[in-house]
């Protein structure tokens, strides 16, 4: 008889940042966690493996096509038909390539980065939707967006645009009703590695770079337990889903 679970949970870029920070809280001894990232990460493992957690890690490179349908295709294999409840975070994302548009031109770079903040995240909603269709379960799917996807930020072109459609297609998918909650989330300004890498942009390239300089020196970053912790208690709520573009900073 198949092992029987109250939560399944599905985490891209779980490997590190916010990532690995929900993925290491939602651990629990009777619910399964399903992590993608393109690296592993040991002490997830190893954590799972102290709690007795069930954990199936996908790896996989969700910037290009080969890696999203291998990742469609364990992930459906992995989907049990029996949990309460399915969540899907899909969380992977990069900020690059940060430039201005007329530097714009690498047409390799603009498709990873799309591959991975807006493909990826399509493709893997599609998998969940078919997998749990005919499922009476409680399905929740939260696109981790950004505030760059609500405003026009000079240099980062690429990663508005995509976290811009991504807000609509969550509307989309929302309208489109598949007995599934769903929204679209920003994360708020969190002390990650993206955040690092954002710092070391040039200023030609990212004429916003002294406001992300001084978040940091003056320690405004939100951790990103403390953001994870937040947003498990928001997906948790009743009120999930009922505000498709959302902001975790109204809940703090």
């Amino acid at each position: 008889m198949a092992q029987s679970y109250r939560r399944v949970v599905i985490i891209s870029g779980a490997s590190r940042g916010l990532g690995a920070a929900l993925a290491n809280q939602l651990l629990a001894p009777n619910d399964l966690l399903i992590s993608l990232a393109r690296k592993p990460n040991p002490s997830l493992d190893e954590a799972a493996l102290a709690l007795g957690a069930a954990h199936h890690f996908i790896q996989s490179d969700l910037s290009n096509t080969a890696g999203i349908q291998q990742a469609q295709t364990q992930l459906a294999k992995l989907l049990p038909n029996n949990a309460q409840a399915y969540w899907l975070i899909n969380n992977a994302g990069t900020v690059d390539p940060v430039a201005l548009c007329s530097k714009l031109s690498d047409p390799v770079a603009i498709s990873h980065s799309l591959n991975l903040n807006l493909s990826a995240v399509m493709c893997l909603c599609a998998t969940f939707l078919q997998q749990l269709a005919s499922l009476d379960a409680d399905k929740r799917i939260l696109n981790i967006s950004s505030g760059a996807g609500r405003r026009p930020v000079a240099g980062w072109a690429v990663y508005g645009a995509s976290k811009a459609a991504l807000d609509y297609y969550t509307q989309t998918l929302a309208a489109e009703d598949h007995n599934v909650r769903c929204a679209a989330l920003a994360p708020g300004v969190i002390d990650t590695s993206m955040q690092a890498h954002i710092r070391q942009q040039s200023r030609d390239d990212f004429p916003g770079l002294s406001r992300f300089i001084d978040l940091h020196q003056n320690q405004q970053l939100v951790s990103a337990e403390d953001t994870a912790h937040q947003i498990i208690k928001y997906l948790e709520s009743r009120e999930f889903g009922h505000h498709v573009i959302d902001d975790i900073r109204h809940y703090s």
